[in-house]
């Protein structure tokens, strides 16, 4: 029960910093398998209904090995949390772990400290400013620069994303358990780079109605840069 009302508390005060701008791209490295992330999976449950937040779900595959597949897991979901683990000089990897903006690294249950990072990144400018549109299948990409770019090309990556699904966990950790995952990410995949001039044009064809993430960053394991996303 303090749990609970702790997070309401949390989602209270994340609505009242809430504003126009960019949105902070907020990555959770989870996994069906894991008895401890089902409250990290709560919050990005929460997070992923506001236009300020890119909450995404990133299912890992090396809890697997425990008694229960995860179906949404991805061995380039691992690569990519691995990436960041070593570009922060971390060895190790873990789950419920967030990623915060590309840099920022909270533990994914610690509703509090999430909160904290979030509204650091709010403050801070992003320089690549990304504009999206839907036209049946097809999802158009635009960006370009709204403050100093780092120097070397950024990376321009899509995600396509699964609003929400329910699973009956039958083995492993959470067996018995029916649990709802939100924003779970299906395929990530890198569609260009961008040296920071000019304006950036892409098309990408995804099937109509999936949600689609657009995100900017260094390299695939450094500061994201700009985000968007298109309902």
């Amino acid at each position: 029960m303090r749990l609970l009302i702790w997070c309401s508390a949390v989602w209270m005060t994340l609505a009242s910093f809430a504003s126009a701008g960019e949105p902070v791209v907020v990555e959770l490295f989870t996994s069906q398998g894991c008895s401890s992330c089902p409250p990290a999976d709560k919050i990005v449950a929460e997070l992923s209904e506001r236009d300020d937040i890119i909450a995404l779900a990133l299912h890992v595959d090396y809890w697997d090995y425990i008694g229960w597949k995860d179906e949404f897991a991805d061995p380039a979901h691992t690569i990519r949390q691995r990436g960041y683990s070593r570009a922060a000089g971390k060895r190790s990897i873990y789950t419920p772990q967030v990623v915060v903006g590309g840099v920022d690294h909270v533990v994914g249950s610690n509703p509090m400290k999430l909160l904290d990072t979030i509204a650091a990144h709010r403050a801070q400018i992003k320089p690549a400013q990304v504009s999206l549109g839907r036209d049946g299948d097809r999802v158009s990409v635009s960006i370009r620069a709204s403050g100093t770019m780092p120097s070397g090309d950024a990376v321009v990556q899509v995600a396509t994303v699964t609003p929400m699904a329910t699973v009956d966990i039958r083995r492993g950790e959470n067996a018995g358990r029916t649990l709802k995952y939100h924003n779970i990410v299906r395929k990530l995949v890198e569609i260009g780079e961008w040296n920071g001039r000019g304006t950036y044009r892409a098309s990408v064809k995804v099937p109509d109605g999936v949600r689609v993430v657009v995100l900017v960053q260094s390299s695939t394991s450094g500061p994201i840069l700009g985000a968007a996303q298109i309902r």
